[in-house]
């Protein structure tokens, strides 16, 4: 049994402040090459942080970056090294002690010193949307791997496409009470150690929505909970 908690927002924001001025003066290291907009996503930017106090894990931050300029005079691979770089360059600065790379994402994470237990993290994603043909949005990522030492651009897998049906929510607090509340739930009661917070959150958009929908009567609070 877990035992999730919503970070609250006074937190998050401190968390959020300090990663914004790393990012900024990322965006300096690489301004002879290119530059980058970035913006917030996930849990981060639905203010519905989760964190386990009993376990090592902390709390995370997930930021998309997207190169506004000269991306195509570089390779996927100099666009994610150079600001790999960059980002290992600066991390240290604001707290950040380990840098981790995996396919999607590299990784930054502040450990608290006298519990050796991590605090916080970020996910950082290099990304770019774009409108196909047909008139789709779409997205596509840098991924790295890690057997081949390659890099390429890859599309973001597909099925957690969920803009309308939050909207939909947001505008009735009661549906958004129980999107917090059912969320918060299946994080504490999740088994399955292969399904992360994006397909928990996607679900449960799914079933508030669903219910929402076919009783149009407001749904019922789930236990557990807590305002922030």
């Amino acid at each position: 049994m877990y035992n999730f908690k919503y970070v609250t927002k006074a937190e998050a924001r401190k968390v959020r402040e300090n990663l914004e001025k790393l990012v900024h003066e990322v965006q300096d290291e690489v301004r002879d090459n290119f530059t980058f907009r970035y913006y917030f996503i996930g849990s981060s930017a639905r203010n519905m942080i989760t964190y386990d106090p009993t376990t090592n894990i902390g709390f995370d931050f997930d930021v998309n970056l997207e190169v506004n300029d000269n991306a195509g005079q570089y390779s996927a691979k100099k666009v994610r090294q150079t600001l790999e770089h960059a980002f290992q360059k600066v991390y240290r600065k604001y707290g950040y002690t380990h840098f981790e790379n995996s396919k999607r994402v590299f990784t930054i994470k502040g450990y608290n010193m006298n519990s050796e237990k991590v605090e916080h993290s970020c996910d950082i994603a290099i990304v770019n949307n774009f409108i196909d043909e047909a008139g789709t949005a779409g997205q596509e990522y840098i991924a790295f791997d890690k057997i081949r030492g390659s890099y390429s651009w890859e599309m973001q897998p597909e099925g957690f496409e969920l803009r309308e049906k939050e909207d939909f929510l947001r505008k009735r607090q009661a549906a958004w009470d129980a999107v917090r509340a059912r969320y918060l739930k299946k994080k504490n009661t999740n088994r399955d150690k292969s399904k992360h917070s994006r397909s928990l959150y996607a679900e449960t958009i799914k079933e508030i929505y669903d219910q929402y929908e076919r009783k149009n009567t407001k749904p019922k609070y789930a236990e557990g909970y807590y305002s922030i």
